[in-house]
């Protein structure tokens, strides 16, 4: 399987008028064919077996070159799997030098699903996703909360995993200065989801930092908490 291969593929299943559509939504100047999420899965579902791990990195890296929207798509969808055997620092390697050009929040998250993976097969690679946090582009900062989401989701984290969710917390607490939408929705979506395993540490982050965030981003972190018990 060749990435032309790949894009002959993606041509085929292609649908104009959604793909009008899509450009329109997006609002990101790129190649839209119009094809359907489930048809993706699919596709990168079959394009993933029976291939070794260097060849799908290499269809990964071809289908991301072609900055077609759904070829971008198709790349991150060809290396989200928990395991990766032998050895998945190609894979690590590959999505970590997409992050430049993330410009758009749907690939820049399914780019940063399969980084999750990533992540918990090897939790140092937290010091790579740190470097983030710095970056000129918002879209390389918000990187650094989405690809760091599973760890707003453990109701027990171990002790390592618990420091990766303070640290993320320390980063949220200097985004919520940043006054731009998708690093203040970031910051909203991790505190959401983590109040729904830990209310109370999201309680103490909102009534340390949340006066400093834009009220629809309050609003969303506080979403799921608990309401306080009347007496």
């Amino acid at each position: 399987m060749t990435p032309q291969d790949a894009l002959d593929q993606l041509h085929a299943a292609a649908d104009p008028g959604r793909a009008e559509g899509m450009a329109a939504y997006h609002k990101v100047p790129r190649p839209y064919l119009g094809v359907r999420n489930g048809v993706l899965d699919d596709l990168a579902k079959g394009w993933r077996q029976g291939l070794s791990v260097p060849e799908r990195v290499a269809l990964a890296a071809g289908l991301w070159d072609s900055n077609i929207y759904e070829a971008r798509i198709a790349a991150a969808k060809l290396l989200t799997q928990a395991r990766i055997r032998p050895d998945d620092g190609p894979v690590w390697d590959l999505i970590v030098s997409w992050v430049p050009d993330f410009d758009s929040w749907a690939i820049a998250d399914h780019a940063m699903m399969a980084g999750q993976k990533r992540l918990v097969a090897d939790l140092t690679r937290i010091e790579v996703v740190e470097g983030w946090t710095q970056g000129t582009a918002h879209w390389t900062r918000r990187a650094a909360m989405v690809i760091t989401l599973s760890y707003a989701k453990q109701n027990h984290p171990k002790p390592d995993e618990a420091a990766i969710r303070e640290r993320v917390l320390g980063w949220a607490a200097t985004y919520v200065r940043d006054p731009e939408w998708f690093i203040q929705k970031s910051v909203a979506w991790w505190l959401r989801d983590l109040s729904k395993h830990d209310p109370d540490r999201v309680r103490a982050f909102m009534a340390d930092n949340g006066r400093h965030m834009k009220p629809f981003a309050r609003k969303e972190a506080e979403k799921y908490l608990p309401k306080p018990q009347a007496d």
